[in-house]
């Protein structure tokens, strides 16, 4: 039998028997999703900041009056490889807090001595003759003295902004208690008992200043420089009993709340037209409303004005011991502070923290929180936060919170009730439509954070995260 393959046989055999599925889909309805959205993240300190009301736009942190001087870092310039003090910025020190003559510090500020030192080296020795006070712009340091039992022991580690060896200028016996090894590579400034002699003896000013500063020791504080409440304990018999009041703060700290906002602009022919299944309106303010949560989230960690690392207490700041944060890093951020709630670090830092843990041996644990589970430390979760930055040396930080008014923490401030509301202090405010046809919508998002007392939040800074 033979088979016909002639091409009109071919030809026939190829041509359309039914109806294709690209015409059929002109007939078909489309399953379609919302628009979906990369930006979003878990925003975890929105969710676990408790948020305060703050009607009238700012609230006020009142606090015990505190003679606490000389709490700040030290800020320098940088011009090439060369590095300067700002004269200003001597204040900071305890010895110069207050003190405002711009002409005499600047001569303090040139006589600063640049200094740039390697890994391993050492700055000063243990039991050498102190005369200099050395400024840390950048760099690592170590102060190691001696342990218990004869051992050496890291008692602190400095960072960009610390000094030490202040009482130097004022102390002609003084010699240094621990040794000073450099963790890292970088720079610091010397000032010598010398120099600044030569300034003070030109300086009137300056002279009544140290006068004054003398008598400062003499205001009764506490450990954490307080004033002081007067009380008798462990008495007996008719003995005088002291009288006392609690001072507060002259000059509070006010927190105004911040804005964010944007204008959210859709055709009326959209709104119109190609509102079904789902309303244009609708969609486009919630990714709106998306972003605006995520830039909130953003300034509440990295703003200089309220943002959490920048107004961390620089008490309460610490650097790591070994250059990625390990175990007793985190120990050491929670022994600074009562009843912490969560830890809060970059997603690369917390893999970073899991791998010393992997290293060590150990398994954190892990808490149910807001039905998930995630790691903890010592029953601390330890929390995601992209926002927080990371340098370009691959350097990030971990912040450690307590929070709440009752608990005297960390709290968010928001005011509800606002005109237009669409969420709590988030409003959307129609603005009309323009003559393009344009329908235009003003949403804007209203918060700050206040930090109520100086141990409520803490930061582990310089925390490596590349492989090593």
């Amino acid at each position: 039998m033979s088979v016909d393959s002639s091409p009109e046989t071919q030809q026939a055999q190829r041509q359309q028997t039914s109806l294709t599925t690209a015409a059929a889909r002109n007939l078909a309805t489309t399953t379609k999703s919302a628009p979906q959205m990369q930006e979003i993240t878990s925003r975890w300190l929105l969710r676990m900041l408790p948020w305060t009301q703050t009607s009238g736009g700012t609230y006020r942190v009142n606090r015990r009056l505190t003679y606490t001087v000389g709490d700040g870092r030290i800020e320098f310039i940088q011009t090439g490889g060369d590095v300067r003090v700002i004269p200003q910025e001597l204040g900071e020190l305890a010895l110069l807090r207050g003190y405002e003559d711009d002409e005499v510090l600047t001569a303090l500020a040139d006589r600063c001595r640049q200094r740039d030192f390697r890994v391993g080296e050492v700055l000063v020795e243990r039991g050498t003759p102190s005369d200099k006070i050395h400024l840390v712009a950048h760099g690592k340091i170590d102060q190691v003295s001696t342990g218990k039992y004869g051992d050496d022991a890291v008692v602190g580690v400095l960072g960009d902004g610390d000094r030490f060896g202040e009482n130097a200028l004022l102390d002609a016996d003084a010699t240094w208690d621990y040794t000073a090894t450099a963790k890292t590579a970088g720079t610091l400034l010397t000032l010598s008992r010398a120099d600044f002699e030569a300034v003070l003896a030109q300086a009137d000013s300056l002279r009544a200043h140290i006068r004054d500063f003398a008598t400062l020791p003499l205001q009764r504080q506490n450990e954490l420089g307080e004033a002081e409440i007067a009380m008798s304990a462990g008495h007996e018999g008719e003995h005088l009993l002291p009288t006392a009041f609690v001072d507060y703060e002259l000059k509070p700290r006010e927190y105004e709340l911040s804005i964010a906002q944007t204008v959210l602009r859709v055709h009326s022919r959209v709104a119109d037209l190609y509102n079904q299944p789902m309303n244009q309106i609708e969609q486009q303010l919630k990714l709106t409303v998306e972003a605006l949560r995520e830039r909130q989230e953003h300034e509440l960690i990295n703003n200089r004005e309220f943002g959490l690392l920048a107004n961390c207490s620089f008490d309460q700041r610490i650097q790591t011991h070994s250059g990625p944060a390990t175990p007793d890093d985190l120990d050491e951020l929670l022994s600074r502070r009562r009843d912490s709630e969560f830890f809060l670090a970059h997603p690369k830092a917390i893999a970073a923290l899991g791998r010393e843990f992997n290293s060590r041996g150990l398994y954190p644990d892990t808490v149910d929180l807001q039905g998930h589970k995630v790691p903890a430390w010592r029953g601390v979760p330890i929390l995601p936060c992209s926002k927080i930055p990371i340098t370009p040396e691959n350097t990030s930080s971990i912040l450690v919170l307590r929070t709440g008014e009752d608990n005297q923490g960390v709290i968010g401030l928001h005011q509800t009730g606002i005109p237009d509301e669409y969420q709590p202090s988030l409003s959307v405010r129609f603005m009309g439509i323009d003559d393009k046809a344009v329908i235009n919508y003003l949403v804007t998002a209203y918060y700050s954070a206040a930090i109520l007392v100086p141990d409520a939040l803490g930061v582990l800074e310089n925390v490596e995260i590349a492989h090593r």
